[in-house]
């Protein structure tokens, strides 16, 4: 690891800001793409490796990614963490803020115990090539049935968008009608949305992915899905990120911490922007490009990898 370069360092950071958005699996590109390419990339960058440094680089792609969701819902998350210190202080839960609050608590407890326990497990007895091509397959699999039982379905999201917004506003008038819609979903819907996140500990199943489908199979839209998907991954991201920590001050990150700085530079940039690109993208247009994406990618890949 210590032969990455900084080029290579910021490809690798656009390309996972990209891919932990978009419901298309960043840790399943992170282990398909160094080992499609092969040679010094497939020996280094191997996430399975129990002391890999290449988790080093992943942990502060991570916390870059985290950092990018924070500032673009830097609104939302004044409004969430006022409304919970609110909760607290006069021990109700009437606010939007004081209920998106406690809803996305709820949500990330089931992924955050199930992370502690098994991601290791899954990432060194899975994190390999051929399973994450085949998990990536599975990923454009759910997708595409999210989308057709969403289609079928005559459910729809809590509140409409138009009754809630009230037509055209200011930036903050919209996050606001999209938290008071998320706000009115029970504890239990938010939790199963929410323990979505646990299928994405396998690699090549996208969380943003899985999270959003769960959505629209509990009646939300599309964008408010998404919006829900993004705010449930910024405190699992930030807490993964932040747990590995230790990891870019120790042996881990010894030689690699200025390619660490730049892919972590490159990773928020390019994290900003899918954000920013998808939460338009999602109000009028659907998850089944992504799937296609998935299942073409993930079958060509498992194709190759076993000729090969």
């Amino acid at each position: 690891m210590s032969a990455l370069t900084y080029l290579e360092a910021i490809v690798v950071g656009a390309f996972q800001g990209v891919t932990e958005l978009f419901p298309v699996s960043s840790l399943g590109h992170s282990i398909l793409i160094p080992a499609l390419v092969g040679g010094r990339w497939a020996h280094d960058l191997n996430v399975s490796a129990p002391e890999s440094p290449y988790l080093a680089f992943i942990v502060g792609l991570h916390v870059a990614t985290a950092a990018a969701l924070l500032v673009f819902f830097w609104r939302d998350w004044l409004r969430i963490v006022s409304g919970f210190v609110s909760s607290l202080r006069h021990r109700r839960l009437r606010t939007s803020g004081e209920r998106l609050a406690w809803l996305l608590i709820v949500g990330t407890i089931p992924v955050g115990i199930s992370g502690l326990l098994l991601e290791h497990l899954f990432r060194t007895t899975l994190g390999r090539p051929i399973p994450a091509a085949a998990f990536l397959i599975v990923n454009g699999v759910v997708l595409y049935v999210g989308e057709r039982l969403r289609r079928r379905a005559d459910t729809t999201a809590p509140v409409p968008a138009t009754t809630a917004a009230g037509g055209p506003g200011s930036a903050r008038d919209v996050d606001a009608a999209a938290d008071a819609r998320l706000a009115q979903m029970s504890l239990g819907r938010a939790t199963l949305i929410g323990s979505a996140q646990i299928l994405a500990l396998l690699p090549g199943l996208s969380r943003s992915g899985v999270t959003m489908a769960a959505g629209l199979l509990r009646g939300l839209s599309h964008e408010d899905a998404a919006r829900f998907s993004f705010l449930l991954a910024t405190p699992v991201i930030l807490a993964a990120g932040a747990l590995k920590l230790p990891d870019l001050v120790g042996p881990l990150g010894a030689g690699i911490r200025g390619p660490i700085i730049a892919g972590s530079v490159a990773s928020f940039v390019s994290a900003y922007l899918a954000v920013r690109f998808l939460t338009r993208y999602f109000e009028t247009r659907t998850l089944t490009p992504f799937a296609v994406y998935c299942l073409l990618f993930g079958s060509a890949s498992l194709i190759w990898l076993v000729i090969r």
